[in-house]
Formats: structure tokens, C-alpha cells, sequence
């Protein structure tokens, strides 16, 4: 869950966005040391009152300034390669929920249940109890199993619109007509909070995502109420 200030990103939920919070580290800090060593350079080149002419004309030097660069590029594109294929496979999922795209508010299917969907709305202000927050509550969550791997499929009805929350490293658009999949792991129980990241009308800042991961058994409580219930 972010908070007020925060420089960072949220704390990963998934093996994916651990993936790609290491990843941002990783690329970051070699943004660092290129910044840091070019800001030398300058300070030096402005502040040296004499020049070498063995640096103004080097071949030495100018393969070691096409070679570097080559290299960095490549410590940054292996793993980030690695990760795209990692956010692109789906072994085996557990479970199929499809989530639908409206102006302005989510509907979710779980496929593998015969009858078994529903709507989700934002919680109004005025309707929050204490403890809840505002702008991301919705009055039905989408519950999963914790540990558990599962397939999203993402589509809209009306507009573009675009399934996203951070802390699952999970975003994928919604778009009408074609039916997107991606797939994640909620590493831990918990409740995790996302929203619309295309922007799609008026109310686009009112279509809030909660994920709920529970465990396996409570998981199959949930859905046999839920099915009684229709």
C-alpha cells in the first residue's frame, strides 16, 4: 500500500514485481555511476588549466568509449529480457478470472465456476467506515488464493480502460473487442489496491481494483457462499 511521500515503489506481493524491483536497483544504480562520472568530467575539463593532446586524438581511447557503452547496454538488456518472458508465462494456472472493462466500474467472472461473477463499484465517500480508504475501495473484491497461480483476462466494453495493481507487478489494458491475458502469484495473504490506469471518461479516477488473497481453504468458503448466494 503506498503512502504519503513515498519516493519508492510498493512492496512486491508477487516473485514478478520482486523481479522487477531488483531489476529498477540494478539499472539504477548503473544510471548512477554514469552520472556520477560524466558530472567528473565536466568538473574536470572546467576546472584543468592544461590540456593533453595524447586524450584529443587516442584510438585507445575511443574503443574503450564505443566498448563501454556496448557493455552497459548489455548489462542492462539481459535482465530485462529475462523478465519480460518471466511476466509473459503462465504455467498451469489454478484459477481464470476474467475482468471486464465499464465506464465506470469493474466486472469480474470466475470461468472455471459455473455461476459465479459480479460487479465491483467504488465505495462512496460518505459510505466508508473507518479503517477503509478513500478513492480505492470497491464494495466487492476480487478474492484469490494466496500461493496460487492466476490467469487474468483482461477485456472492456465500452472504452479503453486498464487493469493494474502495482504491488502484484500486474498491468495490462483493456481493450474492447480483444481479449488480453497476463497472469501472477500473490506471494502472501493480504489486500491489494489498484485502479483504472487508462484514462477512459469523467469517473476515470473512480474505478478502484482491490485483490484480496486468502488462503486456499477460505478461498473455497468464499466461493461456495458466493455460489449459494446467486
Amino acid at each position: 500500500m503506498a503512502h504519503p511521500s513515498q519516493l519508492g515503489f510498493q512492496d512486491a506481493a508477487s516473485p514478478v514485481m520482486e523481479e522487477l524491483l531488483h531489476f529498477h536497483d540494478h539499472a539504477l544504480m548503473i544510471v548512477f555511476l554514469i552520472s556520477t562520472f560524466v558530472l567528473y568530467i565536466i568538473v574536470v575539463m572546467v576546472t584543468a588549466k592544461l590540456t593533453n593532446k595524447l586524450i584529443l586524438d587516442s584510438q585507445e581511447v575511443e574503443i574503450i568509449w564505443t566498448l563501454l557503452p556496448a557493455i552497459i547496454l548489455i548489462l542492462i538488456a539481459l535482465p530485462s529480457l529475462r523478465i519480460l518472458y518471466l511476466m509473459d508465462e503462465i504455467n498451469d494456472p489454478h484459477l481464470t478470472i476474467k475482468a471486464m472493462g465499464h465506464q465506470w466500474y469493474w466486472s469480474y467472472e470466475y470461468t472455471d465456476y459455473e455461476d459465479l461473477s459480479f460487479d465491483s463499484y467504488m465505495i462512496p465517500t460518505q459510505d466508508l467506515t473507518p479503517g477503509q480508504f478513500r478513492l480505492l475501495e470497491a464494495d466487492h473484491r476480487m478474492v484469490v488464493p494466496a500461493e496460487s497461480p492466476i490467469r487474468i483476462l483482461v477485456s472492456a466494453e465500452d472504452v479503453l480502460h486498464s487493469w493494474a495493481v502495482p504491488s502484484l507487478g500486474v498491468k495490462m489494458d483493456a481493450v474492447p473487442g480483444r481479449l488480453n491475458q497476463t497472469a501472477f502469484i500473490a506471494a502472501r495473504p493480504g489486500i491489494f489496491y489498484g485502479q483504472c490506469s487508462e484514462i477512459c471518461g469523467a469517473n476515470h479516477s473512480f474505478m478502484p481494483i482491490v485483490v484480496e488473497a486468502v488462503p486456499l481453504e477460505h478461498f473455497e468458503n468464499w466461493s461456495s457462499l458466493m455460489l449459494e448466494d446467486a
